[in-house]
C-alpha cells in the first residue's frame, strides 16, 4: 500500500490528488536540539504512530474526533518547546481532540505526503482527511485556539468555556486577526448553534474579508426572537455600512481628491466611509467630526448622523465609540 492510499484511503479523489500543506507552511532552516519530545503520556489521548500504524492511530480515530498529528524530529529544538506545550493543550481540552506524534526521522512518508517542509508542524486530522494545521512552536494560547477551531469548546464547564472562547475570539478580532477569530467564532457555533455574539462576531470577521454576501447569509440564519439582540443589531448595522462604501474605492483615492479640495464635504464623508470600511475606526470618526465642526447643518446634519450610525457598528465599548462619543459631546455642547 502506497502513502497516498494510507492517508487518503477510499476517499482519494481522482487523478491522484494528494494533499498540499496548510497555508504558511515553507522551507526553513532547522534548529538542532539534543532531546526527542517526550511520549506516551496521556493514556489514548497522546501516542507515538508509525507509518504502518497511521490508519489505526490516526484515520480512523479521526472519524469520530479531530486528531492532531504532531511532526517532529529528535535534532528539532522548537519542537522539544512545542511538546509540553500541545500536550498540556490537548489534556485541557478533556478528550475533544486526540495527539498523535511522528518523527519524520524514522517515518518520513507521511510528511512527505504532506508537502512538511519544516517542523515542528501540526496537522489536524478530522473524517479520515487533513483539515488544517500550523507551523512552529506556538505559545499555548493560539494552540488552545486551534484546538476550540478545530473541535469546537468543550461542553465541560459549560457556558464558562464558551465564555472565555468568546473573550478570545473577540480579542483575535479586534487584533485583525480575522481567519483565526472566524475559525474560533464558528467553532463555539458549533458547540452553540444560539451563541447570537458568536454569529455577530463572524459576521463582522466576514465584512472585514470583504466576503459581504458570506456575512448576509449567515445574518439570515440568526435564531428566531434574535431581531433585538444588540450584537446582531450592531453586526447588520456594520454590513449595511460595508456594502454602503463598496462603490466609493480607495481611501487613498478619496484622501487625495480630499487634499485639492479641503471642503469637499461629500468627499470627505465618503472617505470616512471608505475608512470605516477598511478597519480605520478612529480615522473615519476624525473625518466626521471634521465636517461636523466646520459646517454642522451639512446636508442635513449628514455627518453626525453617520457618526452615531458607526458608533451603534462599533458597539457601546468600542475604544473609537468612547472617544468618538466624548469629542462630538465636545462639538455639540461647547
Amino acid at each position: 500500500m502506497g502513502v497516498d492510499d494510507l492517508i487518503f484511503g477510499q476517499n482519494r479523489k481522482p487523478g491522484g490528488a494528494t494533499a498540499s500543506a496548510p497555508a504558511g507552511f515553507g522551507a526553513r532552516p532547522g534548529q538542532t536540539g539534543a532531546a526527542a519530545p517526550a511520549g506516551g503520556a496521556g493514556g489514548d489521548l497522546i501516542r507515538e504512530t508509525t507509518t504502518q500504524s497511521f490508519r489505526a492511530d490516526v484515520l480512523e480515530p479521526s472519524m469520530s474526533v479531530p486528531v492532531l498529528v504532531d511532526f517532529w524530529a529528535p535534532w528539532c529544538g522548537p519542537c522539544r518547546q512545542l511538546t509540553p506545550v500541545i500536550e498540556k493543550a490537548v489534556k485541557a481540552a478533556g478528550g475533544r481532540v486526540r495527539l498523535v506524534k511522528m518523527n519524520i526521522d524514522d517515518h518520513p512518508e507521511i510528511a512527505g505526503q504532506l508537502g512538511i517542509q519544516s517542523i515542528p508542524a501540526v496537522i489536524a486530522f478530522k473524517d479520515g482527511q487533513p483539515l488544517d494545521g500550523f507551523m512552529g512552536a506556538l505559545p499555548e494560547s493560539q494552540v488552545s485556539a486551534f484546538i476550540d477551531r478545530i473541535s469546537g469548546p468543550g461542553e465541560a464547564d459549560g457556558s464558562a468555556d464558551i465564555e472565555a472562547a468568546l473573550q478570545q475570539a473577540s480579542d483575535l478580532l479586534a487584533a485583525k486577526d480575522y481567519p483565526n477569530a472566524a475559525g474560533l467564532f464558528g467553532g463555539i457555533l458549533q458547540a452553540d448553534p444560539e451563541n447570537t455574539g458568536a454569529l455577530a462576531g463572524l459576521v463582522r470577521c466576514f465584512i472585514a474579508l470583504g466576503e459581504l454576501e458570506q456575512a448576509s447569509a449567515l445574518l439570515s440564519q440568526a435564531p428566531e426572537g434574535s431581531d433585538k439582540d444588540p450584537s446582531l443589531i450592531a453586526a447588520r448595522t456594520a454590513l449595511e455600512l460595508a456594502e454602503g462604501a463598496a462603490h466609493l474605492g480607495l481611501p487613498a483615492d478619496l484622501q487625495r481628491r480630499l487634499e485639492a479640495d479641503p471642503d469637499d464635504h461629500q468627499t470627505r464623508y465618503d472617505l470616512a466611509l471608505a475608512l470605516n470600511a477598511h478597519g480605520n475606526r478612529t480615522e473615519a470618526a476624525d473625518q466626521l467630526l471634521t465636517i461636523i465642526r466646520r459646517d454642522r447643518a451639512w446636508n442635513d446634519e449628514a455627518a453626525r448622523k453617520q457618526l452615531v450610525t458607526l458608533f451603534e457598528a462599533w458597539g457601546p465599548k468600542d475604544p473609537a465609540t468612547l472617544k468618538g462619543r466624548q469629542r462630538l459631546s465636545s462639538l455639540l455642547f461647547a
